[in-house]
């Protein structure tokens, strides 16, 4: 290429600063007006002008990139062993170990970790670096705390499929229940929610089956979404491995996922060996294996199960009162607990009212059935026993949330009052022993303290406009979770005095409680010695009635019952003409 011109600059010249400075206004160009153009406008009549008293603005946005954050796992394995040796090999193991342990190197380099260690020892038994010296001051000030929540994340399911969306552009017609929490045994920073569509013929042909595992960290959408045969009613962690999960799917079946193998179910239960109603409970079993878990469901049946086989279940329980084992007679069961202190007993909320209390190591299956408690006029939708007095439960159900006592079976020894709205979940805290926590349909978390007042709750919060429907609280007793009806779960994060076991709350909570068994005891002896005077006294006034009186006849019977009928009716009309004459 022909080089035409080079522009050339002094070295000294680059970098350097302009130089303004002031001088008078200079005319560039001068146009003189032209009167031979105006003949060339055309007047307009009328004119319109229109005026913008506010001046015109620009509209700009700025929307920064969302950082995309990903959660990555590292597997440790054994290592260090020589190419030639098979680590999975036990002899050839062995047989290199041995020859190492005769090396004297080896044996001086023990002898000197070993005295660097020792020391080490000593110093932590000696003194204990995370001892807390002023406990007592700190719980002082927490006592003066009022109680309070604060919400600290809003997870609606809608996010694993739209990102970060808002909830009004979900294209489903029918919306799915959060039905079931489940927290990360390791810790706060992760929840697993099953979501189902609860309600009759409602489900939908193309609604979703997936529930999720939210990173609580990364809650714009799901860490990993599982994918069941059938929607999920209830999932469970293993406490013991916390890649491991258990659902009970709505059709009944029972399915777990292991994490690291991915989003589908590594086993699914046979249809026939299965439940035939949805599987409201599914709770993991103390075991050595850490593979046994049990669930119940509306078909009258608990079942237990083995994940390493899943084709049937180990043994199964029908929940007949009557203890004759008759499928028919049983009761449908919608709440499930289980104390692991308390391995062979556990607990059956059904659909009637009726708590069931159960020992899974009787003889036979009538003698399963170790008693009943009768107390709710609907579903008992939560059962829950007190982690420090395992003897004492906590029961949700119509309108109203009460505790038991093992040792009273004929009612309650301590309730709430009868709410406006239905209450659908509960749970004890697990730090303090008399704080538990209910769900209401019109969206309220009620927190109540016992200790501090019975008749209302210590702390009330509105979460939400829709139902709430499942409850699940952290173990460290600081993060609530509240899943609603329309798949929203709500993470509050408590006050300090709510989650904070407080001075000789242990010693008033037992008072309280054995207290109320006890007058509730002498109540339900007086009770049997009124009913069995009104028994004896029926009992005569029948002998009388029948030798005096004659028989009375169908035709009589029912004439009596009309006439008293038609008075009934007619002495309400009065009623009501009088209070409206008023």
């Amino acid at each position: 290429m022909e080089i035409v011109y080079v522009y050339t600059k002094k070295r000294s010249d680059f970098g350097r600063p302009c130089n303004f400075s002031e001088r008078a206004a200079e005319v560039a160009v001068d146009i003189a007006p032209d009167p031979g153009a105006a003949a060339a406008f055309v007047p307009r009549n009328p004119v319109d002008a229109h005026v913008q008293h506010a001046s015109d603005m620009s509209e700009h946005e700025v929307n920064t990139e969302r950082v995309e954050v990903e959660t990555r796992g590292v597997n440790h394995t054994e290592g260090g062993w020589p190419k030639d040796i098979n680590a999975h090999e036990m002899e050839q193991t062995i047989r290199f170990r041995k020859k190492v342990e005769k090396d004297e190197n080896y044996i001086n380099t023990i002898t000197h970790l070993g005295t660097l260690m020792e020391h080490c020892i000593k110093q932590n038994n000696a003194i204990n670096i995370y001892e807390d010296y002023f406990g007592e001051e700190e719980m002082a000030e927490v006592e003066d705390e009022p109680p309070s929540a604060k919400t600290i994340n809003v997870i609606s399911k809608l996010m694993s499929v739209f990102g970060v969306l808002p909830p009004k552009r979900d294209p489903n017609i029918t919306k799915r229940t959060a039905t079931h929490l489940s927290w990360h045994p390791d810790g706060c920073k992760k929840l697993a929610v099953a979501y189902s569509s609860l309600e009759f013929q409602q489900n939908m042909k193309d609604m979703s089956f997936d529930s999720y595992i939210w990173d609580l960290e990364n809650s714009n959408k799901p860490e990993l979404v599982l994918k069941p045969s059938s929607p999920l009613v209830s999932l469970e962690y293993n406490p013991k491995d916390s890649h491991i999960l258990a659902g009970g799917c709505y059709n009944g079946q029972i399915a777990y996922w292991d994490t690291r193998k991915g989003r589908l179910p590594v086993e699914v239960s046979t249809v026939e060996f299965s439940h035939r109603d949805p599987v409201y409970g599914t709770i993991w079993l103390q075991s050595k294996t850490g593979t046994e878990c049990f669930s119940a469901s509306t078909d009258g049946q608990v079942l237990w199960w083995d994940i390493r086989k899943l084709s049937e279940p180990t043994e199964t329980l029908v929940l007949d009162v009557t203890r004759k084992g008759l499928l028919e007679n049983a009761l449908g069961a919608i709440s499930l607990e289980f104390e692991p202190t308390m391995p062979t007993k556990f607990m059956v909320g059904t659909e009637q009212g009726i708590v069931i209390t159960c020992n899974r190591k009787a003889k036979t299956p009538p003698e399963k059935i170790s008693g009943t408690y009768s107390g709710h006029h609907g579903p008992v939708y939560a059962l829950s026993r007190n982690p420090f007095y395992p003897k004492f439960f906590l029961t949700v159900g119509d309108w109203t949330a009460r505790i038991w006592s093992e040792e009273s079976k004929e009612s309650s020894i301590m309730w709430t009052k009868y709410h406006l709205s239905y209450l659908t979940d509960g749970c004890w805290s697990t730090v303090r022993p008399a704080v538990f926590f209910t769900t209401k349909m019109d969206g309220t978390l009620d927190i109540w303290d016992f200790i501090f007042k019975q008749n209302d709750p210590s702390l009330s919060l509105k979460i939400c406009d829709e139902p709430l429907f499942s409850l699940r609280l952290q173990d460290n007793g600081c993060f609530v979770g509240c899943g609603s009806k329309l798949g929203t779960v709500t993470l509050l994060e408590i006050s300090s005095g709510l989650c904070t076991l407080q001075k000789n709350e242990k010693t008033l909570a037992t008072a309280m409680f054995e207290r109320e068994t006890k007058r509730e005891k002498i109540l339900e002896a007086r009770h049997r010695e009124m009913r069995l005077k009104e028994r004896v006294r029926s009992e005569i006034r029948y002998e009388e009635g029948k030798e005096e009186a004659p028989e009375e006849g169908p035709a009589e019977l029912l004439e009596r019952v009309r006439s008293d009928f038609l008075e009934a009716i007619e002495a309400e009309l009065r009623r009501r003409e009088r209070a409206e004459a008023k």
